[in-house]
């Protein structure tokens, strides 16, 4: 039974809690992104970008050098895109989505590919990358034709100075056996895991919010839904929302403050739309068509205002709608903030 009806507003708080950006924390930051289900890092700044908003006290060299220590990965993860993880999670994550990642290439691309021919491009792969990292160009010519398919059956991480701040083409690869460890756990204790870090870092949510989010289907999460501990809401639709035991809900009216945004931020995906952070009337402002990537934002009140760019070292933006006084001021200190990590 579910235990009462969470409003937008709710579940607008409980996501910015869970997502640190409703107050700055002091934790290491694999703890950060472990809280954070991970950053979407399609352009290397944007887990800087994202960071700042959430640490205190965050520097650029403290990513670079967590990456550098392998104390964080990055690697193509959930729905295929490049994500920043903590050490401990690579692994669980990786496991999880492995299998519809798999079926879904099979199955979607066009002329359906082999898969003894994609295990048999992984091969050639593992022999390229035995002497240590090498750059997309030599996998690419490793791999033939099968190198737009082969990511599933091959397990790779990027590796720095590749994919940082200062280097921002995340073109240099190894094998996350050698850079990780060696795989493993289950597969059943991965996908228990997915739904845990999902809804511990997005939650309440349906199953197919946890679904969409990863990459797969709410069929591929069925039997560990029902394996776990879950406290049970509605939303106002009638639609059960999963949670986690225990997990953040503050009040509705948790004051929120101004905080900026990179592009392709995960909590503006359509996996998080029952929060009502970015606004229907302006998510085709912020995913345009005529554009492969969306736009910078900041966030008033908890939800998109307005958007924002580097421009001759200067944060220039641009609300969507008039701000008052007490908001431009706070948006113009949390701007200096940026400029500060660009400088």
């Amino acid at each position: 039974m579910a235990e009462r009806t969470l409003g937008q507003r709710e579940l607008n708080r409980a996501l910015l809690a869970r997502q640190l950006l409703l107050e700055r924390v002091q934790l290491p930051l694999p703890r950060v992104l472990e809280r954070l289900g991970g950053i979407q890092n399609q352009y290397a700044p944007n887990g800087y970008i994202r960071l700042l908003s959430c640490v205190e006290g965050f520097r650029r060299d403290d990513l670079t050098h967590a990456l550098e220590r392998r104390a964080v990965i990055q690697a193509t993860l959930m729905r295929g895109t490049i994500h920043l993880v903590s050490r401990r999670d690579y692994w669980p994550l990786a496991l999880a989505v492995r299998a519809p990642q798999r079926a879904f290439l099979l199955r979607a691309r066009r002329p359906p590919p082999k898969e003894r021919d994609l295990r048999q491009a992984a091969r050639r792969l593992r022999r390229v990358l035995a002497p240590g990292p090498r750059p997309h160009k030599e996998l690419a010519a490793g791999a033939g034709d099968a190198w737009s398919s082969v990511g599933p059956w091959i397990d790779l991480v990027r590796v720095p100075p590749s994919g940082t701040w200062d280097q921002r083409r995340a073109h240099l690869y190894w094998t996350a056996e050698a850079w990780v460890g060696p795989e493993a756990g289950s597969v059943d204790d991965a996908v228990e895991h997915l739904v845990r870090r999902y809804l511990g870092a997005f939650g309440p949510a349906r199953p197919e919010d946890v679904a969409s989010w990863a990459g797969c289907s709410a069929r591929d999460l069925t039997p560990a839904v029902g394996r776990l501990k879950l406290r049970l809401f509605r939303d106002v639709e009638g639609n059960v929302l999963l949670d986690l035991p225990r997990a953040p809900l503050p009040d509705p009216d948790t004051p929120a403050p101004v905080r900026f945004l990179p592009t392709w931020d995960s909590i503006l995906l359509t996996h998080a739309r029952r929060s009502g952070v970015l606004p229907e009337t302006y998510r085709p402002r912020v995913f345009s068509t005529k554009t492969p990537h969306s736009v910078g934002t900041f966030l008033v009140d908890g939800a998109v205002a307005g958007t924002w760019r580097h421009e001759q070292g200067r944060i220039r933006t641009e609300p969507f709608a008039r701000l008052d006084r007490a908001t431009q001021r706070e948006l113009a200190q949390e701007g200096e903030r940026l400029e500060d990590l660009h400088s």
